[in-house]
């Protein structure tokens, strides 16, 4: 089916309709032998709160973005390779339903759907994607993956000492390697991620011994090195870049009303096209 649809019009057109919608700030998308094989809104769950993101779901690539106002265009696109995915199914609680997590080794996150159903097809039709990626390429899975960011609201205090107390002059930082909500105290320190970034990122104090401590192991068994290591450690010089996560967007991102049709009319778009 999927080599079907990459010669036929009408992908050339959805994939066209895509590109389009995230104008100039978007990358091309078209490439022979990509197809568009579906398309949904899903709640991701940022650092702040979860908002609604669009999706597409090409035979290689995840790509999504946020909706603005118009609900004809999109903007912050981002592109996941699939062969670096892996898929995690949550478990079901009162509050949270439907949901599952997306892990890459740069980014970890969770998304939810409307209904079970919902879920089942994205995931479902996600990993038949990636087995095919994987096949293609004869690269194995991925094993290594970030770890997901716990959401601001789900603490009021450091994780780390668990003295600090969070308020609107305290701030919450977010450690790159363990993902968990602390203090800019016990996060201080810095250390290279190659996986995540070509410059040190912000750690908290306990990833940070863990992380040097096995630095020092790995240069312990290399004769002839020198004692010198990336990694680095200093205090937070206040605002912190690295800290505003790629959710952090302007004021068109509002709610999307459910009773909205998304496409004008005349576009048929299933969830999953066939």
């Amino acid at each position: 089916m999927v080599e079907y649809l990459a010669s036929t019009e009408v992908n050339s057109q959805r994939i066209a309709a895509v590109e389009s919608c995230f104008g100039a700030s978007g990358q091309p998308l078209a490439l022979p032998g990509r197809v568009l094989l579906g398309e949904g809104v899903l709640t991701k769950e940022c650092r702040k709160k979860a908002k609604p993101r669009v999706f597409f779901l090409f035979n290689d690539i995840l790509v999504y973005g946020s909706i603005v106002l118009s609900r004809r265009r999109y903007r912050s696109q981002h592109i996941i390779p699939l062969e670096e995915v892996t898929l995690e199914p949550l478990p079901e609680t009162l509050q949270a339903k439907n949901r599952w997590m997306i892990r890459t080794a740069k980014k970890s996150f969770v998304v939810s759907a409307a209904s079970a159903t919902e879920r089942q097809e994205w995931i479902s039709h996600i990993e038949e994607c990636v087995r095919r990626q994987l096949l293609a390429t004869g690269r194995p899975p991925s094993t290594e993956h970030a770890a997901p960011w716990i959401p601001d609201k789900a603490t009021d205090i450091c994780m780390r000492c668990t003295q600090t107390r969070f308020s609107a002059l305290t701030r919450r930082h977010h450690c790159r390697k363990c993902g968990f909500v602390v203090c800019a105290e016990c996060s201080r320190a810095r250390f290279l991620l190659p996986r995540l970034s070509p410059k040190p990122l912000r750690v908290c104090s306990l990833c940070y011994r863990e992380l040097a401590a096995q630095k020092r192991k790995e240069e312990g068994e290399e004769e002839g090195q020198g004692a010198g290591s990336p990694a680095i450690c200093g205090a937070s010089s206040g605002d912190d870049d690295d800290d505003s996560d790629e959710d952090k967007e302007g004021s068109g991102d509002g709610d999307w009303p459910s009773h909205v049709e998304f496409y004008g009319a005349g576009v048929s778009w299933s969830s999953f096209h066939r």
